[in-house]
């Protein structure tokens, strides 16, 4: 008899859980922005007949890629235009992006801000002889949309106080979404198919990670939006700091793995954001090179950005490496190519930065600037205010180290991989854009009918951020309703029985139950293996041959067939996952989500025959770009039946000059 586990502080599974089902007319899946948008909106259009349900794998106020906070938002158009919106999106994305969801996007996020703004979220504005007020401070010049001049770190970007950013968002989602419509820590694990049309969704089937209860949820029409995927590759971070990331680390990829299975293309899943980041804490950088004007110098201490060498080598990446604006990937590249060149580390000059705008002020005001420095990371990354202090490092006296991170997989930042959606329904919308069922035609639905996306899940379309995430999950509000109209007579039915969906998403409970007995040691069993060891093994797949860290971010031909072929055992190998308590239950939905994830971006990544993002991955067997041949998205489908995945071309479609 083996010795009982010892207690982790998690709620024990038990083999047959509480099953609850709901029916609705529209499902959220997600709890982040894009959701959020999604809750505050759909009531406005679908009235007090239709039934709506939001299911969140956290809980609301600290949910998603905003939950620590910010200090910026990101987008924000101002008196730019939608046509530069798109430019500007298009040249970072080195030339391949959706014109048609940029635009569409770039006409209505301002709106988004507003709210902000309206529901409390402090915005710094300039004040009538250009000074800089934050807080409190910024309110008394006005509103945003009543004229007042916000703070441009950037010609996008504008500087909030941004630690509870998440929770003004989520407070006023909740309230008008009604929080009885709300169901939080329900991990919503699979898509159901329409048992009479296979290409229709129908319905989702999860679980509470706090409660032994299961919900099956039949819908008419669904959104995911469940943000990226983290955690995919192995981390830098070790020892106390493993599993620090950049990203939100519950992103598991569920959206894409989710939409995926269910039928779903996903498009330019190749695609990947690699950020530099200040190194170990992942603090972000841009505000210090936007608002405090540093710079980068290698380990000599010299400006490489600026060097003949780096604009020779820019050359190379024209039309994109030689805009005004250097794309993202490729200011990656450079830093690369130093350290390659073994004149690392790449330092951020924070002592010259702070120096030089303490030329114009006051002690009292260089005293704030210096508050600004650190409330930058405490917005937004606490754990980089740590390791400075750790670290003795005061920025105005000591410089730090910057360093790209682990591969991270998104669709609203400056990545564009995710899910194929159609487009507005509009005349200058090219055919092959849009698309919808009988006849009509719903922005941002995918090709599985009645499935939306907002943020991170559409593709070809980066650069949304936090504001642009928050105006696309309303833009969906909109599509989902008109869609429920149009097809007030359909009744979704699940043809999975009620038993199979529990033994779907308990399975790895009951195999546990079924076999823990056999050994002393409940985390090492011949019969199952548990999820902590699953994640192990899948990162130090990718690490060493899916363009990871180790290999400076360098795959080859020869190196994605090897991880691929690991990727097919580890599937084959999830059929053995186990877990003895809820939280267990939820690592294990979520490694086998990345798995599917991660393959497809692998796949895409070995079907283009170029490395079209160099600085986030290289395919060494194809090392520069190929227009002529590859100047073109890359969809991929998957067939659950067979395990069968399909890749293939489509146009790229020119919009704006």
């Amino acid at each position: 008899m083996a010795l009982p586990n010892k207690p982790l502080g998690e709620t024990k599974a038990v083999k047959d859980p509480e099953v609850v089902e709901r029916e609705v007319d529209i499902l959220i899946v997600g709890g982040g922005m894009a959701a959020c948008g999604t809750a505050f909106e759909v009531k406005k259009w679908a009235g007090d007949n239709m039934k709506i349900l939001l299911c969140d794998k956290a809980a609301m106020e600290r949910s998603g890629a905003v939950a620590q906070g910010l200090s910026a938002i990101n987008t924000y158009v101002g008196k730019n235009t939608p046509d530069d919106y798109v430019r500007m999106v298009r040249n970072d994305l080195m030339g391949i992006v959706r014109e048609d969801l940029i635009f569409d996007l770039g006409r209505h996020v301002d709106d988004s801000v507003h709210l902000f703004e309206e529901w409390g979220l402090p915005i710094w504005k300039k004040s009538a002889d250009g000074k800089n007020l934050d807080g409190k401070k910024g309110q008394s010049v006005g509103t945003l949309k009543s004229g007042a001049e916000p703070v441009r770190t950037g010609k996008w970007q504008i500087m909030i106080n941004g630690e509870s950013y998440k929770r003004v968002v989520a407070e006023a989602a909740k309230l008008a979404l009604g929080e009885e419509n709300i169901i939080e820590r329900c991990f919503i694990v699979e898509l159901l198919n329409d048992a009479n049309n296979p290409k229709q969704i129908a319905g989702a089937v999860g679980f509470s990670v706090r409660e032994n209860k299961v919900y099956i949820i039949k819908a008419k029409t669904i959104m995911v939006a469940c943000g990226g995927a983290v955690n995919i590759y192995q981390p830098r971070s070790v020892g106390e700091g493993k599993g620090r990331a950049w990203y939100p680390v519950w992103n598991a990829g569920s959206t894409y793995t989710m939409a995926l299975r269910a039928g779903a293309e996903l498009s330019m899943m190749e695609n990947r954001f690699t950020p530099a980041r200040f190194k170990d804490g992942y603090g972000p950088v841009g505000a210090w090179f936007l608002l405090f004007k540093a710079k980068l110098q290698n380990g000599l201490g010299e400006d490489f950005g600026a060097s003949e060498a780096a604009k020779k080598e820019l050359q190379k990446y024209a039309p994109y490496g030689t805009a005004a604006i250097t794309p993202t990937c490729l200011r990656n590249h450079l830093m690369l190519f130093e350290m390659k060149e073994g004149r690392g580390p790449i330092i951020m000059d924070t002592v010259t930065a702070l120096a030089n705008l303490g030329k114009t002020m006051d002690k009292k005001e260089l005293k704030h600037l210096e508050s600004e420095a650190w409330e930058d990371f405490l917005d937004m990354t606490c754990g980089q205010a740590n390791l400075w202090c750790a670290t003795n490092t005061e920025p105005e006296k000591k410089n730090s180290e910057i360093m790209p991170t682990e591969p991270y997989l998104l669709g609203s930042h400056s990545g564009c991989c995710g899910i194929w959606t159609s487009g507005p329904d509009e005349a200058w919308v090219p055919a092959s854009y849009k698309w919808g069922d009988a006849g009509k035609v719903y922005n941002r639905m995918t090709t599985v009918v009645g499935l939306f996306t907002a943020g991170d899940g559409v593709a070809c379309s980066g650069h949304k951020f936090s504001s642009g995430s928050h105006a696309e999950g309303r833009i969906v509000a909109k599509e989902m309703v008109k869609f429920v109209r149009d097809h007030a007579s359909f009744k979704p039915t699940i043809k999975e029985t009620k038993e199979q969906l529990v033994d779907l998403v308990y399975k790895p409970v009951r195999t546990y139950l079924a076999n823990c007995n056999y050994t002393t040691a409940v985390d090492i069993n011949p019969n199952y293996i548990k999820p902590a060891g699953m994640a192990l093994r899948l990162m130090k797949a990718t690490h060493e041959y899916g363009a990871g860290t180790a290999t400076y971010y360098q795959t080859s031909s020869k190196s994605l067939e090897i991880v691929i072929d690991l990727l097919g055992t580890m599937r084959e190998d999830c059929e053995k996952l186990a877990a003895g308590d809820l939280h267990e239950l939820m690592r294990a939905w979520e490694i086998y989500h990345r798995i599917y994830t991660v393959e497809a971006h692998l796949r895409h990544i070995q079907f283009r025959k170029e490395t079209r993002y160099p600085g986030f991955y290289y395919q060494a067997d194809y090392p520069g770009q190929d227009d002529a041949n590859w100047f073109c998205f890359i969809n991929s489908s998957y067939d659950k039946a067979t395990s069968q995945w399909t890749l293939k071309k489509v146009d790229y479609k020119k919009i704006i000059p």
